[in-house]
């Protein structure tokens, strides 16, 4: 069977000749090796994190947290934006790119939900332990590294957690990075999920709406013959669930929430759901968000022809969009994959998965930015529910990776120039 690797066109000679400097430079080496003697400490930091809550929309307390330890590891510059992302720079040398190194702060778990971590053997318990507390962790041990062999960069190095990734988060605190244009940024790299052996070339976008149907209720006897929120709402979701949608390029759907109604022997006066929608084709999403829309206003008006419903007497549909998360996509040959690959390659790791998903590079990628998504080492399960659990077992892989591709992208001074370009 062909290999993902095989598939693609072979890493270019100069990019494979930056690797042979850097592997054969005394300071990165001994950084390389040194990620394998601080397990432990990542490890740590991974745990004091996890024990942070930052529940949705209320990173605070783990945003202060993370700033001080980019402190203590000697950023002098480093602060906490409008929208809450934590921001530490690392001068370049000369006149480099700028690489953003994230990872992001919050969790999908309510305020209140214990965080405190249970260890059996090679294996750790808690909400947020591996999503994405260990990102965080990744990138701190990149900088920790960096400091102590004194590797010195051409371009800036930018240290950054992010809120808002999950969810109804919605990436804002990859939006508010951009958007606000605070800070020049060159190429993204985000450290989410722990697979080393996956790299993404593309982002998928999301559209996301919570649809609500109003009506006028009433008893259901005495009332029968009103319209019904719930009914309206049933008639939408069965005429989603038969949509087809292409598999190339792949785009899906969800009715993901519903609630609606008082007590069973009431007509319902409202209903809501709410509707996921993905592409790796904006266009795609485009064409079937465009579809779902109008299959929502047309279960309302259904439902009001059923029973002759007009005036206070209908149901209203009303559309609140609750998500949105650009898609877009890159070549192969752009320098954040060629740089990601080629450390893959000098580590001995495998690639597996060369693919699409929903992190916080969407933003980046959207704009054409340079960007991709690295595991953070070790294995995981159970996310996003309470259960979530992580291995450590060789999670120094991921320290190794994420440092590598990253001195790749910015260029060390006097051994190599940077992959990464420079953007207007």
């Amino acid at each position: 069977m062909t290999t993902i690797s095989e598939r693609l066109a072979p890493i270019p000679q100069p990019v494979l000749d930056i690797f042979d400097k850097l592997s054969s430079n005394q300071a990165v080496s001994d950084a390389i090796t040194q990620a394998q003697t601080d397990e432990q400490l990542t490890l740590r930091d991974q745990i004091e994190l996890t024990e942070i809550e930052a529940p949705p929309f209320h990173e605070e307390v783990r945003a202060a947290n993370f700033a001080e330890r980019l402190k203590a590891l000697g950023l002098e510059s480093v602060r906490i934006d409008k929208e809450g992302n934590v921001i530490g720079i690392r001068p370049g040398v000369g006149n480099g790119p700028r690489l953003v190194l994230a990872a992001h702060l919050d969790t999908v778990f309510p305020a209140g939900t214990p965080v405190k971590v249970r260890q059996e053997g090679t294996r750790y318990y808690a909400p947020g332990i591996s999503d994405d507390a260990r990102g965080l962790a990744v990138i701190l041990e990149v900088l920790r590294l960096m400091q102590q062999y004194k590797i010195e960069t051409v371009g800036d190095v930018l240290f950054v957690g992010t809120v808002g990734e999950e969810g109804n988060g919605d990436l804002r605190g990859s939006k508010y990075l951009f958007g606000s244009k605070e800070e020049h940024i060159d190429g993204f790299i985000s450290v989410d999920g722990v697979n080393i052996n996956r790299v993404l070339h593309g982002a998928t976008g999301s559209r996301r709406y919570r649809a609500i149907y109003e009506g006028p209720g009433g008893h259901s006897w005495n009332a029968f013959g009103n319209a019904s929120a719930i009914h309206a709402l049933g008639r939408a979701i069965a005429k989603i669930a038969d949509l087809h949608t292409p598999e190339d390029p792949r785009t899906t759907f969800t009715v993901g929430t519903i609630v609606g109604g008082t007590t069973v022997n009431a007509i319902a006066a409202k209903a809501e759901a709410e509707i996921d929608m993905r592409s790796i084709n904006n266009d795609a999403l485009n064409t079937l968000v465009e579809t779902v829309l109008e299959i929502l206003q047309k279960a309302a008006d259904e439902e009001n022809a059923r029973w002759n419903a007009t005036g206070d007497k209908e149901v209203k549909l009303k559309l609140i969009p609750i998500g949105h998360r650009p898609g877009g996509d890159q070549s192969d040959d752009t320098s954040v994959l060629l740089a990601a690959r080629g450390a893959m390659e000098r580590l001995g790791i495998p690639l597996l998965k060369y693919t699409h998903a929903s992190t916080d590079q969407n933003v980046a990628m959207s704009l054409g930015i340079p960007a991709t998504t690295l595991g953070g080492g070790g294995s995981e399960g159970n996310n996003h529910n309470v259960t979530e659990w992580y291995d450590s077992t060789d999670s120094y892989l991921g320290p190794q990776l994420a440092l590598l591709t990253a001195l790749s992208l910015v260029g060390v001074k006097e051994l190599t120039t940077p992959l990464l370009s420079k953007q207007p």
